[in-house]
């Protein structure tokens, strides 16, 4: 998949820079793009020659741009994100003068997005917000795929691409109040990495509890539990893993050596040494201070 073929005029024809990497999910693609100030049109013609019939959502991470399609026009700043439609004709403009703009941009078939045309119509071109809820996750994740993309296998690419898709369709129907028409499936998994995320954020909190997380996201707690069933896990185990992990790696940290591990334990949920000891000893057979020393310790050397 290439970008969508569009006609770019640079705003500073003397100082004209830019640079693009695209990294492949699957059928999505996600792309970096910087570029000094430039007017990017997609013409009624350039469709006529060649639709793919993408939706593309992008991210602002730097500067400041815009775009207007369907009569819809959104000025976005860093953090913002927003949808466009390759079958339909836009204008982008990045700037102001002399900085230009940076920006994370994923393409996918328009037939992935779980809601039908007329559902996500109204929203292109429109601003969206990526510092809160399902934004803010999806903004992380996009950020995320590009630091780790050339860790990852190939079957991992295509799971976060269904995954990006997944949360843009719930972005989508958030904004457009249509949460009704995803489809279950597609409901349940944006939901759960909705609430992943925000476990992920709130590991210091000792009363991070089944009842509290389900109440933070307005379902019920047994509705809650099925959804973790349905990814191979339970809610306490993935809280559980998910602390320890932090934690065997504060442990494993030269730069924390000193730091006491009734300290470490504490800040990620284990308000007493006890349950935190307890806890660590079942989960990988040695206590915080055994795990500390092995960590640290200098590998034998060879004998001559």
């Amino acid at each position: 998949m290439s970008l969508v073929t569009t006609r770019i005029s640079f705003l500073e024809p003397e100082h004209v820079k830019g640079r693009i990497q695209s990294l492949a999910l699957g059928p999505v693609q996600l792309s970096v793009l910087a570029y000094t100030p430039l007017s990017s049109q997609r013409t009624p013609r350039l469709i006529r020659q060649s639709d793919p019939e993408l939706y593309q959502l992008g991210l602002t991470t730097a500067g400041r741009q815009s775009i207007e399609q369907a009569r819809e026009y959104a000025s976005l700043g860093p953090g913002d994100l927003v949808l466009y439609d390759s079958s339909r004709p836009f204008t982008a403009t990045a700037g102001p003068p002399s900085s230009g703009a940076e920006v994370m941009l994923l393409q996918f078939p328009r037939s992935l997005v779980a809601l039908p045309d007329k559902a996500v119509a109204p929203l292109c071109g429109t601003a969206l917000s990526g510092r809160r809820g399902i934004g803010q996750l999806l903004s992380q994740l996009l950020t995320g795929l590009v630091h780790t993309h050339a860790d990852l296998t190939l079957n991992d690419t295509i799971r976060l691409g269904n995954t990006v898709v997944d949360l843009t369709s719930a972005l989508l129907a958030r904004h457009g109040d249509r949460q009704a028409l995803l489809p279950p499936e597609t409901r349940k998994h944006a939901i759960f990495e909705q609430i992943s995320g925000f476990i992920t954020t709130h590991l210091h909190d000792p009363d991070l509890k089944p009842d509290a997380i389900a109440a933070a996201h307005f379902i019920s707690t047994r509705y809650l539990h099925r959804i973790f069933q349905d990814h191979g896990t339970s809610i306490g185990d993935f809280v559980r893993r998910q602390r320890l992990a932090r934690c065997r790696q504060d442990l494993a940290d030269p730069s924390q050596r000193t730091v006491p591990i009734a300290t470490i334990g504490a800040r990620w949920g284990y308000p007493t040494p006890s349950h935190f000891t307890r806890t660590f000893r079942t989960a990988t057979g040695m206590t915080p201070s055994e795990y500390r020393a092995l960590s640290h310790s200098s590998p034998p050397r060879t004998a001559p």
